[in-house]
């Protein structure tokens, strides 16, 4: 099993106290603009193809260099359901918004040395989802393919080690809610990442080791595709890597110390109780077993029920 390693960068502890005592605990959602390399202020209202039929959840603005994706980081979805190597991982809210959203170059730029994702970006995301959903490399850290080992629900998801959801693969589902004209996800290099077919239907063609190509018009974009690497292999566009991922990079907010792994687990459900409540269940051994819980930007209650029906629970502050 993996230890997941690849997840967004976290703040040291030190970090941590500064952050806490700057924005105050209740605070939830808002970060101080000096944790990323955005400016805090942008303007509303931008339009970015993909990302309007997520407009309840995700948020799309325009600053600098950069247009600016906040979202809780949770789709619409179910989650988790297929997952057979698990660390004891749940899907929480997470931060990505004000100086702490995702970071799309407005005009992206080919690299004259584009970097493969086989042997760099092993840690945090490399593209975001139009429904605000960050997405992985397609390898884990120990370079094992996420997918193929086990690690990933049925939508491509599980997560990381601050209860933070993402994909690992191309989110082709999306595909049926934007259309085949519009992206599914962008890459971090700004360039766009269509679905398993061209725009006009057709079968995909020529692509590259980072799963894209150039169109008549000479404009790169990368495609989903069933296979490794299933989303962008890399960047063909110019990106700048720091202690193993992109950089600016959104950052996590764990709560709890990492899980470990729960070998002979698999999670065979998750419901969505209203509110932000959620009851995920496991099987072990043949036996059910369940965590119910409430998590929101400032606190996670947990509940966990045995295949006895003995419950422990454990709250936390965000």
């Amino acid at each position: 099993m993996s230890n997941h390693g690849h997840e967004i960068r976290h703040l040291s502890e030190l970090d941590r106290r500064s952050f806490l005592k700057a924005v105050g605990i209740g605070s939830g959602l808002a970060f101080v603009a000096n944790l990323v390399d955005v400016p805090a202020v942008a303007a509303a209202g931008t339009s970015l193809p993909g990302f309007s039929k997520f407009a309840e959840t995700v948020k799309v603005s325009k600053n600098g260099r950069y247009y600016l994706v906040e979202s809780s980081g949770l789709p619409s979805h179910s989650m988790m359901v297929g997952i057979k190597s698990w660390q004891q991982q749940i899907p929480t809210p997470q931060p990505y918004s004000g100086g702490n959203a995702w970071s799309i170059p407005i005009k992206p730029v080919i690299s004259k040395t584009p970097m493969s994702a086989k042997n760099h970006f092993l840690r945090g995301a490399i593209a975001i989802a139009v429904n605000g959903v960050p997405i992985f490399n397609a390898l884990n850290n120990r370079g094992d393919d996420a997918y193929l080992v086990g690690e990933l629900d049925d939508w491509g998801g599980h997560c990381g080690r601050a209860d933070d959801y993402h994909y690992h693969i191309a989110p082709l589902h999306l595909k049926s809610i934007v259309g085949r004209k519009v992206p599914i996800a962008y890459a971090l290099d700004g360039f766009p990442i269509y679905g398993d077919t061209e725009i006009d239907g057709k079968a995909v063609k020529g692509l590259d080791e980072f799963n894209g190509h150039f169109d008549a018009k000479k404009n790169y974009h990368y495609h989903g595709t069933k296979t490794y690497p299933y989303i962008n292999g890399g960047f063909k566009g110019v990106v700048t890597e720091r202690e193993g991922q992109v950089d600016p990079q959104a950052l996590t907010r764990p709560f709890r110390p990492a899980g470990a792994p729960l070998r002979g687990a698999s999670i065979t459900g998750f419901e969505r109780l209203g509110g932000d409540s959620y009851l995920l269940t496991y099987q072990l051994n043949g036996s059910d077993f369940h965590i119910k819980y409430q998590a929101n930007a400032t606190e996670v209650n947990l509940e966990f029920i045995d295949s006895s029906g003995q419950s422990r629970i454990e709250n936390y502050r965000r």
